[in-house]
């Protein structure tokens, strides 16, 4: 997160610079066009820092949950947590059948990221008409874990080696692999709040098991940043409208 926030900083210093370029202000102490570029060109060297800082590395202690036994080590990672007023059975139903329309801003910010092209059905393309989590596991993720009322855990294989890639199981999770690869893996936690309540949790993790795979995947997550932690506050926001709404029961 440090070095995605890093990175937003030097786009908006460098577009400040821009604008003040365009038209000094010397009330910003900016008189000329020349300290204007001298401010973008610190913009600009702020965020390749936000981009190349390196990723510091993560590990458990102990494993309590089904993600920890699939992504005990990583480097990136964002974890999001909402309370719902509904039972853990009514919870975990609802993260099963959520639909990409529920999310608010989803399919804004997916055809963003795919740069408004058509692509097959895939969690950047989800449509409206099936469970976001169905469509993922059609479309290059698979089911880790699944076991309601408590834990539904995805992954998928981010980047491979050239030539390695073959069928993706549970046990590539697990296994010493080829240097090269970057696997992700994303969780849904339900624990019990109180007589009728679930606390839900998400959690995302990213392991690169090479530096060079590491670095790239650095400047990738960086840029992503804000509209996946959005995309994740969002989506449990669906969950809780889903679980407390009779007409979805």
């Amino acid at each position: 997160m440090f070095g995605s926030a890093v990175f937003y900083l030097g786009l908006v210093i460098t577009t400040a610079g821009l604008i003040l370029f365009i038209k000094p202000i010397e009330r910003f102490h900016v008189e000329s066009r020349s300290r204007a570029l001298l401010i973008a060109g610190i913009g600009v060297v702020l965020a390749g820092v936000g981009l190349t800082l390196p990723a510091r590395e993560s590990r458990i202690t102990t494993a309590e949950t089904r993600l920890d036994e699939f992504v005990p080590v990583w480097q990136f990672n964002e974890r999001h947590t909402i309370r719902i007023a509904a039972p853990p059975a009514r919870a975990f139903e609802a993260i099963k059948s959520v639909r990409a329309d529920e999310i608010s801003l989803f399919n804004a910010l997916t055809w963003i990221r795919r740069g408004g092209r058509e692509l097959p059905e895939s969690i950047l393309n989800a449509g409206d008409s099936a469970p976001l989590l169905d469509v993922a596991t059609r479309g290059g993720f698979i089911y880790l874990a699944d076991e309601a009322p408590r834990e539904v855990v995805v992954g998928t294989v981010v980047s491979a080696p050239r030539g390695t890639r073959g069928t993706l199981t549970p046990e590539v999770f697990k296994r010493q692999l080829a240097a090269g690869f970057v696997l992700a893996a994303m969780n849904f936690l339900v624990t019990p709040d109180g007589p009728n309540g679930s606390l839900v949790s998400t959690e995302t993790r990213v392991f690169a098991n090479s530096s060079n795979a590491r670095r790239r995947f650095a400047r990738y997550w960086r840029a992503i940043y804000p509209g996946s932690a959005l995309i994740r506050v969002m989506w449990l926001r669906a969950v809780r409208r889903r679980a407390m709404t009779p007409a979805a029961r």
